[in-house]
Formats: C-alpha cells, sequence, structure tokens
C-alpha cells in the first residue's frame, strides 16, 4: 500500500520518470520530426555545413557514421545468422543468431565510424539539435 499522501503508486512512478527524462520535452518536436514537418535532403546538410563551420561538419560526419553502422548491422546479421544455420540448420537458432550479428554488427560499425570521423571529441547530439533547428526555422520561412 502507499503511505499516506503519495497518493497511486502508479502516479508516483510517472512523476520519477518524467522528472528523469524531462529532457524530452526540449526536443519534442525532433521526436517525430516527420509528423511535425521538418524534413531535409542532402542539399539541406551541405548548406547547413556553409552557413555553420562548427556543427555542420559534425552533422555530416554523424550521417556518414550512420551509415557504416547501418552496413555493420547488415554484416554482422548475414555473417553470424549464415554461420549459425551452416552449422546448426536451426531455424530459431539462425533468427537468433541474425539478432545478435545485427547488434554486434551495429555496435562495431557504430564505435569504428566514430573514433574514424572521431566523433568522441564533438557533440554530436548538440550539432543536430542546431542542425534540426535550422531545418525548422527555414521550413516554416518556406510556408
Amino acid at each position: 500500500m502507499a503511505a499516506e499522501g503519495t497518493g497511486n503508486f502508479w502516479e508516483v512512478c510517472k512523476e520519477f520518470v518524467g522528472e528523469r527524462f524531462s529532457f524530452l520535452d526540449n526536443h519534442k518536436k525532433f521526436i517525430d520530426a516527420k509528423e511535425n514537418g521538418i524534413t531535409w535532403t542532402d542539399s539541406d546538410v551541405e548548406s547547413f555545413i556553409a552557413i555553420d563551420p562548427v556543427h555542420g561538419p559534425v552533422v555530416e560526419n554523424a550521417r556518414k557514421a550512420a551509415k557504416v553502422a547501418a552496413i555493420g548491422s547488415a554484416v554482422g546479421a548475414l555473417h553470424l545468422g549464415g554461420t549459425a544455420f551452416k552449422y546448426s540448420k536451426s531455424p530459431h537458432g539462425t533468427v537468433l543468431a541474425l539478432g545478435l550479428g545485427a547488434v554486434v554488427g551495429y555496435t562495431v560499425g557504430k564505435e569504428a565510424a566514430s573514433h574514424y570521423y572521431q566523433l568522441y571529441r564533438a557533440d554530436t547530439m548538440a550539432s543536430q539539435v542546431k542542425f534540426l533547428e535550422w531545418v525548422s526555422t527555414k521550413s516554416e520561412g518556406r510556408s
């Protein structure tokens, strides 16, 4: 039972989680960017690089790192899944190996790209937020 004056357990949990994840309120419009009408292309990234020489290259390198991570995920899934199927012929083992290979491949690809593009030195989240703010103001200006 809840203690006197603490309210319902779920209300307390909701309040606790809300306090821990309050930073999401600052970026709500970017979480569902497509639904909020915020779209961009590669030419927008190039324009942002020309406008902001500090955050622009970080955004470009973060996008490249995400592509490397996706390729690593695919390679890891295919390799580990293929190896599991080759030696065990077990469908459920193959599916589990595909999942594990995808996770490991993504992680290795993301870390390798992060070191190659030296993203550990930059605040990628701040750069991407600046880019999304720039895109949203640009989109609002067109409307």
